[in-house]
């Protein structure tokens, strides 16, 4: 396919934003190569400024689980307009959404909009750390939570040491309080509670992996957590940012039963606008401001025109049969995938939940990122160029989760897997 016009507009890009880009994946800086500058999307696919049709597995990284520019999200979202873009003041569609997400999340008695899934989680922290009196927080390697300096550590030499900052500008006294241990290593959980008795405030984690690829957490791993948090007096806060409204729609508590303290969602709950929140318990949510001490605030916060995309794109993935439909068609690319790789004897895994999915070149397991990190990475950037040129977009990372939507079709993903196995020839 030709991208001539998306290299030029790359060239100009570079020359005022850093990078060409506002947030650094869609650089293609892990594949290679000038990333895409997309015109429009409809449904399934989306399409480039050179006028080229992809069908889409990235849907803005979660969000267009109802497809792109679902015709009636625009009509409700077009109404909306009509009466203003933003007031800075209260809206009863606010209280709506919090109502909805309440419904589908009973562990978040309490709701407050936020604008994105790092400001979620960023409240949460501050508000975990002022309910418990405690200063340290513990999150696992390979789980991304938003780019709050706290937050962006990586693991030392082990499980007890303190995570070292994974970003120039981010110092020291920042994530001095910040623990980290792998995901899904319950008996590492339990060494650095050991070693910090009654100081951990809250474990913060993606109840499945998206950042680091996909990966789920092994059984009992989550259990434990629970257990461990309710004896140990520390909150146990679920980062359903991306899983929330994609795995299930009260996301992996939902399909768990595990009820933790407090939840951070986002991306569906938007419907494609920016838009996020975090809630639980009443007495821990009791604690913001105004209602008490913990401050939080944001302008745009719970603005009408992400409530409207919010409320009807969850109106519409609620509908009787909808979500079922979304889980086996994302079953369905998964194990057509599979059966194209070992076709072949590629070494491959892949997996899937409800509408959201990940692959690795690797023989399998992955069930951390150290083991993810031995996938064959030079075979995806292969497997990734090819599939661009035949017309399908993955996520140009390695690392990355990938989505369905409701609008994917049979043909698509039967175009998709006849795509993959001319794919795997060049790979």
């Amino acid at each position: 396919m030709n991208s001539e016009k998306s290299r030029l507009a790359m060239r100009a890009a570079r020359a005022v934003i850093p990078g060409g880009v506002n947030s650094p994946v869609r650089a293609f800086g892990s594949v290679g190569g000038d990333a895409l500058f997309i015109d429009r999307a409809k449904g399934a696919y989306i399409y480039d400024i050179d006028g080229n049709k992809y069908v889409d597995y990235v849907g803005s990284w979660g969000p267009a689980i109802a497809g792109h520019a679902h015709p009636e999200v625009l009509e409700a979202l077009g109404q909306v307009m009509q009466r203003g873009l933003t007031f800075g003041a209260p809206t009863e569609g606010e209280t709506r959404l919090a109502t909805e997400i309440r419904d589908l999340y009973p562990s978040m008695e309490r709701v407050r909009l936020v604008s994105s899934g790092t400001e979620a989680c960023m409240a949460a922290l501050r508000v975990a750390r002022a309910f418990t009196k405690r200063d340290k927080i513990l999150k696992f390697t390979g789980c991304y939570h938003g780019h709050a300096d706290m937050l962006l550590v990586k693991a030392g030499s082990g499980a007890l040491t303190l995570g070292l900052p994974d970003s120039p500008g981010v110092t020291s006294a920042a994530t001095q309080n910040t623990l980290v241990a792998p995901y899904n290593d319950l008996d590492a959980v339990k060494a650095v509670f050991a070693a910090n008795p009654n100081e951990i405030a809250v474990i913060i984690l993606e109840p499945i992996v998206g950042n680091a690829g996909f990966i789920k957490p092994l059984p009992g791993f989550l259990e434990g957590l629970r257990e461990l948090c309710s004896s140990a007096g520390t909150l146990l806060l679920f980062d359903e940012v991306m899983t929330g409204c994609r795995v299930a729609l009260g996301g992996m508590q939902a399909l768990t039963g595990i009820k933790p303290d407090l939840t951070t969602l986002g991306k569906v709950i938007g419907g494609g606008l920016p838009l996020a929140a975090y809630g639980g318990r009443q007495d821990i949510m009791s604690m913001i401001a105004p209602e008490g001490p913990v401050y939080q605030a944001g302008t745009l916060s719970g603005n009408p025109l992400a409530v409207t995309t919010g409320l009807k794109t969850l109106e519409i993935i609620s509908r009787p049969g909808a979500f079922a439909a979304l889980a086996a068609q994302t079953a369905k690319l998964v194990s057509g995938l599979k059966a194209v790789m070992a076709s072949r004897d590629i070494p491959f895994t892949a997996d899937s939940e409800g509408g959201m999915f990940g692959f690795f070149f690797h023989p399998g397991p992955v069930a951390s990122l150290e083991q993810a990190k031995g996938a064959d990475t030079a075979r995806f950037k292969k497997f990734f160029h090819a599939m661009l040129q035949r017309g399908i977009y993955l996520a140009p990372s390695a690392f990355e989760a990938g989505f369905v939507s409701m609008a994917h079709s049979d043909t698509d993903i039967s175009r998709t897997l006849e795509c993959a196995e001319e794919a795997v020839k060049e790979s």
